[in-house]
């Protein structure tokens, strides 16, 4: 049976920082398209309550990567 990979968490925090961008990209991309395309009022309160949903992943992942900083700042000391 194979031994199960040890844990590592070093990348975590540079990871986390580039989905927090590309989730960014991804709510600014959808701003540009409700005003550059004509969408129903359906597809419209669609994408403010996925930017909503993105949001607030936004918040989460910041504070993952300031427990994963505080993590690895514990192990170095």
């Amino acid at each position: 049976m194979a031994k199960p990979k040890p844990d590592n968490r070093k990348d975590n925090a540079q990871k986390l920082k580039e989905m927090v961008q590309n989730t960014i990209g991804n709510i600014e991309a959808a701003e540009e398209t409700m005003s550059n395309t004509h969408l129903s009022d359906t597809q419209r309160q669609q994408i403010r309550e996925k930017n909503e949903r993105r949001r607030a992943s936004i918040d989460s992942m910041r504070s993952e990567i300031k427990d994963e900083a505080q993590a690895q700042q514990n192990r170095y000391e």
